[in-house]
């Protein structure tokens, strides 16, 4: 059956639209992808996902392997990716995460927002042979928590997030429930995912914030409920607050960064 694309053009905004969505069908690492892929992702024709698919191989977006005619993420993509990650500055926090992950024998990443997700980006869930990293729903993780509960304006509705899945027998997927554990995220300081993710995984993360006290991004350390214990938690968080503080300096010119209130 065909779209109704064959019949009317669509518009500036929907082309556009259309053709981040075919880039959006390679964010899962699902390798090289036909047009047919393409167009059952997207819920398009063939044709349509063709078009698009070969209007993004002209711009270099997309690559087309010339024997199996299956399309791949091109060099620009590549570019912008490491365009964005060094203007980003995130280049500078792999040695800090790398002696944080030292020191405490965990996991450290570091997570920036990504619409209703907590991007990682630098850190060891990083794949290194891809240089992928992760997506994570961010009511139940606790990056996810720390890059909510200082969001700025705008980005800290918690209404227009999508309804929130379980994962575990933990998960929060009330609203009300996710809005008090955000006012106990921010009096804190530090937010925790004990099993809320994954069964037997606690992660503690907290953020590194810019002179409007809101995220620049959000630091975390993952483990076992064996060895991010309540009795260690204070340990962890005290290394946790020193690295999120040399990322803000880092990360940050000095009229961006975050001053404390005094007391």
């Amino acid at each position: 059956m065909a779209d109704t694309t064959v019949a009317k053009s669509p518009t500036g905004a929907q082309a556009v639209t259309r053709a981040l969505g075919v880039l959006h069908c390679f964010r899962d690492n699902a390798g090289d992808l036909s047009a047919s892929d393409i167009a059952r992702r997207m819920e398009l024709s063939v044709s349509t996902a063709h078009r698009l698919a070969r209007t993004l191989v002209v711009a270099g977006f997309l690559e087309q392997d010339d024997h199996t005619a299956r399309y791949r993420l091109g060099p620009s993509v590549a570019e912008l990716g490491q365009l964005s990650l060094h203007q980003r500055g995130l280049h500078r926090a792999v040695p800090e995460l790398s002696e944080l992950a030292k020191a405490t024998s965990a996991t450290a990443d570091l997570a920036i927002r990504g619409g209703v997700h907590a991007v990682i980006l630098v850190g060891g869930s990083v794949e290194p042979s891809t240089g992928l990293g992760l997506r994570r729903p961010l009511h139940s993780t606790a990056l996810g928590k720390v890059l909510l509960a200082w969001a700025r304006p705008g980005e800290d509705d918690l209404s227009a997030l999508p309804p929130l899945q379980p994962h575990t027998d933990r998960t929060i997927v009330d609203l009300d429930d996710l809005r008090a554990e955000l006012d106990r995220v921010r009096k804190a300081g530090y937010a925790l995912n004990d099993g809320e993710s994954a069964f037997d995984i606690r992660t503690l993360a907290v953020p590194v914030l810019d002179a409007s006290g809101h995220v620049h991004c959000a630091l975390a350390v993952r483990s076992t409920p064996r060895v991010l214990t309540d009795a260690r938690l204070p340990w962890f968080l005290s290394r946790a607050r020193a690295c999120a503080a040399a990322l803000e300096v880092l990360l940050l010119p000095p009229g961006q960064r975050h001053r404390p209130l005094p007391g």
